[in-house]
């Protein structure tokens, strides 16, 4: 991913904290010139098992996903391939009426990081359980869930899981692009920072929270 550097996240623990509020990413690996590559879309989460801190790229950090085996994704999918996770966190257009001058062009706000990183192949039937477990109880026990009780449903999850494919990723780099309007002067900037946090938009309020958060 081209990253300008005015664009870079100040800390790495935006990489982080993006790829924890937004797990939904988008995995790709290469394919045949007749298939072309893969693309899954599929949530994400840290291993739980791997209680390392994370580097500042996040080379060595442990990932963990699961896919339907019934996507032809996972049969090109080799244990000792390459993946690339992209996660997308808080975006929105910016309109060059907000700039209150001209000319002027628009252009768009956006977050996400692309993580790269090395496919394990999950082979035995109790570790994938384990896979899907741990993302459960991450997501029930983070702002997505409701606190559900999965222990009604353990034996359902049992029946699915001949259909389950999962999968660890250990991290080899990440690069993050925080394009939030540094580009422009200051009272531009606030001018978009203003429109952003007076919209109904989610994704626009989104984006106005981490624009506070610039240095």
């Amino acid at each position: 991913m081209f990253v300008p550097s005015n664009y870079r996240e100040p800390d790495s623990s935006w990489m982080t904290d993006l790829m924890r509020e937004n797990p939904l990413a988008l995995a790709v690996t290469n394919g045949t010139v007749e298939d072309g590559p893969f693309a899954t879309h599929l949530p994400v989460i840290a291993d739980p098992q791997a209680n390392e801190e994370w580097a500042p790229d996040l080379s060595g950090a442990r990932l963990l996903g699961h896919m339907n085996k019934a996507n032809p994704h996972w049969a090109a999918m080799k244990t000792g391939g390459i993946v690339l996770l992209t996660f997308t966190g808080p975006n929105s257009y910016v309109s060059p009426t907000v700039y209150e001058k001209s000319p002027a062009a628009p252009t768009w706000d956006f977050t996400s990081v692309h993580v790269r990183g090395v496919v394990e192949k999950i082979e035995s039937s109790e570790e994938t359980m384990d896979v899907v477990q741990s993302t459960v109880r991450a997501f029930e026990e983070a702002k997505f869930g409701t606190g559900w009780d999965m222990t009604d449903s353990v034996g359902y999850f049992h029946q699915l899981l001949p259909g389950v494919g999962a999968f660890r990723i250990t991290v080899t780099g990440a690069e993050g692009m925080f394009k939030l309007s540094q580009e422009q002067p200051a009272e531009v900037r606030g001018r978009v920072l203003e429109s952003f946090t007076r919209s109904g938009c989610p994704r626009q309020r989104g984006t106005a929270d981490l624009m506070r958060q610039l240095p």
